[in-house]
């Protein structure tokens, strides 16, 4: 009787679970099959988007006025991470305590322009910037909140507004960073609370990272995509109608289904925006390796990817932070991702005043000579069978290891990276032999018979190709290139 009571108590509950799963599992099959629909039209925008392979990442909001200090102590003081943007986090800064910021945000020394031709002249092609990061805070004016750069400020100009016209006349394709899932202003707890208690009933852990428990806003998370967070991208891809990537960031508590109505927000207004994955649950164009993260030899990538990295070891602004990447440090990290397939976007964090350090204008500077030399060797190019030859080996996988470690990789003459382009191979060398003869293995003649060597920017080089490689004589005006050279190297079809 006992048996039966209890089964008769049961098997509904198992019945109905077994409905409620079923009826999950069909829901996502179905956002999957939208989703890899939408996907597949992008193929044409995001075969453009990898030709880019140089861009700028902007990290700007009302955090750059501490720079990583909050009363009296440093970032490393308090809890993590301790990369400046998150200092709201860090410090557990009230909301109301925090909001208090935006009366001091008076950039006077903000140049749009200015930073947009900076871009351009180191040869990036786009530019990407936070229009709202974790703080909830608006780089633009919003109807949807008021909490913006043109409400909230004595500042009343829109820096996206500026950076996007700025793009259009310098001829940059334009991206917007749009934290979706994090918002400590108006956010909620980021649904942390509902998702805990749907893990735990099934025995799974919760990460709390990202989401505000020190002082949850009191409305829901679903008002909070409904009326905030959706809204906003929407009035800005209406605002900003040639906008070609969307950065969203940290879905770490986001459903499929949730990270879908953005996807599809984007998609009904532009469908030719391609999208980040770290819009979360699978749903994105385009994969990021990792923050500051080169990808090893073996790590293979379905769909296009992009690397992005700080300038020193932070994202936003931080005042006492000058482990600023040498020109060096960062020619290495540009050729090694690129000869990989990937994008390497490059950040920086402009002061609470508008300006840029100098050391990042410097060295901007410095590839920028660089790109104009070989940028043959660096656009529209893609992965050749072998990446790189020589004995310089560094593996760098996350901020906190480049922080940590510093930059010690030693580039030699024998150090050589390889791209492809047309049928045409292409040769990065980031270091110039004393006598000017360099002998390269991987183009020996099993790599096909080759026709011509010339060396970017000066014109044709004598060699003599052999089954163990390929010789190139290097002509004399490349001796006096601090920063190396490329090859064109041409076969025969």
């Amino acid at each position: 009787m006992i048996r039966k009571f209890l089964f008769c108590l049961i098997f509904p509950a198992l019945v109905f679970a077994l409905f409620v799963n079923n009826s999950v599992s069909a829901q996502t099959d179905t956002v999957m099959k939208e989703w890899e629909k939408m996907n597949r039209a992008k193929v044409r925008a995001l075969q453009s988007f990898q030709d880019q392979k140089f861009g700028m990442f902007i990290h700007w909001g009302l955090y750059a006025i501490p720079g990583g200090i909050w009363k009296g102590k440093k970032m490393e003081e308090m809890g993590g991470p301790h990369v400046a943007e998150w200092i709201q986090l860090a410090a557990r800064i009230p909301r109301k305590e925090y909001a208090e910021l935006a009366a001091q945000f008076n950039p006077v020394l903000f140049n749009a322009d200015g930073i947009v031709k900076m871009a351009k002249l180191a040869g990036m092609k786009y530019l990407v910037i936070t229009a709202k990061h974790h703080d909830g805070f608006a780089m633009y004016k919003s109807a949807v909140s008021p909490f913006n750069v043109v409400d909230a400020t004595p500042f009343r100009r829109d820096v996206v507004a500026e950076l996007y016209n700025a793009c259009q006349k310098n001829g940059l394709a334009f991206g917007i960073y749009y934290s979706h899932n994090i918002d400590w202003a108006d956010g909620s707890d980021a649904q942390y609370k509902k998702t805990k208690e749907a893990n735990d009933r099934a025995g799974k852990k919760t990460s709390t990272f990202g989401a505000n428990l020190w002082d949850p806003s009191q409305n829901t998370y679903e008002e909070y995509l409904s009326k905030k967070a959706v809204p906003q991208v929407k009035e800005l891809l209406r605002r900003f109608p040639a906008t070609k990537y969307v950065w969203f960031d940290m879905p770490e508590l986001m459903t499929k289904e949730q990270s879908f109505l953005f996807y599809k927000t984007v998609w009904d207004i532009n469908p030719k925006i391609i999208i980040t994955e770290r819009i979360g649950n699978g749903l994105g164009d385009y994969a990021i390796p990792g923050d500051n993260k080169i990808p090893s030899e073996n790590e293979v990538y379905a769909k296009p990817w992009e690397t992005v990295g700080t300038f020193n070891n932070s994202w936003g602004y931080k005042s006492y932070d000058h482990d600023w990447k040498s020109p060096d440090e960062l020619l290495y990290w540009l050729v090694e991702i690129v000869s990989k397939g990937g994008n390497y976007m490059l950040n920086i964090g402009p002061r609470a005043d508008g300006s840029v350090p100098q050391p990042v204008i410097e060295n901007l500077k410095e590839i920028g000579a660089w790109m104009e030399k070989n940028h043959e060797a660096i656009y529209g190019v893609s992965k050749w069978k072998v990446t790189h030859e020589g004995p310089s080996d560094y593996k760098i996988t996350d901020t906190e290891q480049r922080q940590k470690e510093g930059f010690k990789l030693t580039v030699t003459p024998e150090d050589f990276w390889f791209t492809q382009k047309e049928g045409n191979v292409y040769v990065i060398a980031l270091k110039v032999p004393a006598e000017g003869k360099v002998h390269i293995r991987s183009l020996g003649s099993a790599a096909g018979q080759v026709k011509s060597v010339t060396v970017q920017g000066l014109g044709p080089a004598r060699f003599r190709q052999s089954s163990n490689g390929l010789s190139v004589t290097l002509p004399d005006p490349v001796l006096k290139r601090a920063q190396g050279y490329s090859l064109k190297v041409v076969l025969k079809r």
